[in-house]
C-alpha cells in the first residue's frame, strides 16, 4: 500500500516509491536506475532548490468550429547550477498555467550534464566546462558547444547562455546555425547538445582524470 509523505504526494511509480522509501536518495541515483521519470515530485524531492528560467511566451491562435482559440506557449529551462538541468515546451489558456505546466515537464526532462574541465592543461576533476564538444540540433537551428579552458566564460547567445549557466557550464565556446532568432528552437538545441553530450560515452582520458580528483 503506498504512503504519502509530509506534502501529500503519494508515489504512483516504482522509481516515485523507491525515492520515498529512502532507496534511492540522489538524482543521479534515479537517472541511473533507467527507471522512467514521471512524477515531477521525484525531483522535488532529490533537487530542492532547482531554479527555472522562462525563456519564451508567445500566443499562438487556432480556428476551431466555436471561433478562435487563443493559447499561451512557454518554453522553461530549469536546473540546479551544478549539473542538472531540464527543458520543456507547454501550452495552456492562462500564462501562468503554461509556465507552472512546463517546469513540471521539464523536471521529468532532467539530465545529468557531462562536465569536465574543458581544457587538459586545467586541473584535474574540474567541471568549468564540457568534457567533449556537444551539437544539437532543433528545427533549422543547430547548436554547437564547445570545451574551454576555465575563466573564458561563455561566448553564447543570452538563450543559450542562460541555460548553460542553469547546468553549472561556466566556460564555453559555442556556434549557432539556422534561424536562431526563433528562441523555441535554439533553446531547444542548446538542450539537445548538452544530452547528446551526457548520453555519449565520456573519453578515456577526461573519464581518469575525474576517477584521480574522486580518489
Amino acid at each position: 500500500m503506498s504512503q504519502r509523505n509530509s506534502n501529500g504526494w503519494e508515489p504512483r511509480t516504482r522509481l516515485g516509491r523507491m525515492v520515498q522509501e529512502g532507496d534511492v536518495t540522489s538524482m543521479q541515483q534515479a537517472l541511473d536506475t533507467g527507471l522512467p521519470l514521471k512524477e515531477p515530485q521525484i525531483v522535488d524531492q532529490l533537487l530542492p532548490g532547482l531554479e527555472d528560467e522562462v525563456l519564451d511566451i508567445n500566443m499562438v491562435q487556432r480556428m476551431t468550429d466555436s471561433g478562435r482559440r487563443v493559447k499561451f506557449r512557454c518554453v522553461v529551462a530549469i536546473g540546479n547550477r551544478d549539473g542538472f538541468l531540464g527543458y520543456a515546451e507547454a501550452r495552456d489558456d492562462q500564462v501562468g498555467s503554461a509556465i507552472q505546466k512546463a517546469i513540471d515537464v521539464a523536471k521529468l526532462n532532467i539530465i545529468k550534464v557531462d562536465r569536465g574541465s574543458g581544457s587538459w592543461e586545467d586541473s584535474a576533476g574540474g567541471v568549468n566546462s564540457l568534457t567533449r564538444k556537444a551539437e544539437g540540433k532543433a528545427g533549422s537551428v543547430t547548436v554547437e558547444i564547445m570545451p574551454a579552458p576555465q575563466g573564458l566564460g561563455l561566448a553564447a547567445a543570452e538563450t543559450v547562455r542562460n541555460i548553460l549557466e542553469l547546468a553549472g557550464v561556466q566556460d564555453a565556446w559555442t556556434r549557432s546555425n539556422g534561424n536562431t532568432r526563433t528562441t523555441v528552437n535554439l533553446a531547444k538545441a542548446t538542450y539537445n547538445a548538452l544530452k547528446n553530450a551526457s548520453q555519449s560515452r565520456t573519453p578515456r582520458r577526461a573519464r581518469e582524470k575525474q576517477q584521480e580528483a574522486s580518489d
